[in-house]
């Protein structure tokens, strides 16, 4: 028995990071959020965690410090389009980089809550659902973006080891899961096209998981 790892879409990804209103500083913040899970598979206490100072965007491959379960910390690629939305966010807030203030606050300027989160991201998902209806199918929370940067990751040939530094998990049989259901996948995909497949191309960890980071 293969365990079912909900994923999303590129697709899916794409239409709820832009559901939420850009001209509004609630759909700026609730934008540069959503982009945040995507683009660095942060659990939801990982991302409202996040303080300014734990980013480093002016460097020439911009960076974050995720603080992970057990105190197991690591640092994660940034995207070009979040290290320009959290810049935005930052400037709009008035937020120095080197400032030890959270990134993602609610409506009373406190830290971002996982109740907060969640809202946030079901709201993108009603919003994105006249957009994609299938969403509608799917259960959508803050971690279906970890479980689909993972799936992508996967897809794209970039081995277990990686992913499970990426993603901060504790052992490689948690990361497996993803694999065992990618395997399934892939087997159902090539008997639906009545074709072989080969092996995906194997990533080095560092530039090359950049490029496909800044690619999604």
């Amino acid at each position: 028995h293969i365990e079912v790892t909900y994923h999303l879409t590129k697709a899916e990804v794409d239409t709820l990071i832009a559901a939420p209103d850009p001209k509004t500083s609630r759909g700026r913040r609730d934008r540069a959020f959503l982009l945040f899970l995507a683009r660095t598979g942060a659990r939801v206490s990982e991302a409202t965690g996040v303080n300014a100072n734990d980013l480093q965007l002016e460097r020439p491959h911009p960076q974050v410090l995720l603080r992970g379960k057990g105190r197991r910390d690591r640092v994660v690629p940034i995207a070009k389009d979040l290290a320009r939305a959290l810049t935005s966010l930052l400037s709009e807030r008035g937020i120095a980089h080197h400032e030890p203030r959270p990134i993602f606050v609610g409506a009373r300027n406190e830290r971002l809550t996982r109740f907060g989160a969640t809202h946030i991201v079901r709201r993108a998902a009603t919003e994105a659902v006249s957009t994609r209806p299938a969403l509608a199918d799917k259960p959508i929370s803050p971690h279906i973006f970890r479980h689909s940067l993972a799936m992508k990751l996967l897809q794209s040939g970039v081995d277990l080891l990686t992913i499970q530094a990426w993603l901060g998990h504790a052992q490689v049989a948690t990361t497996h899961r993803y694999a065992a259901a990618d395997v399934e996948m892939m087997r159902n995909g090539l008997e639906k096209a009545g074709v072989t497949g080969d092996h995906g191309v194997r990533f080095r960890p560092n530039d090359s998981v950049l490029q496909l980071l800044n690619s999604i």
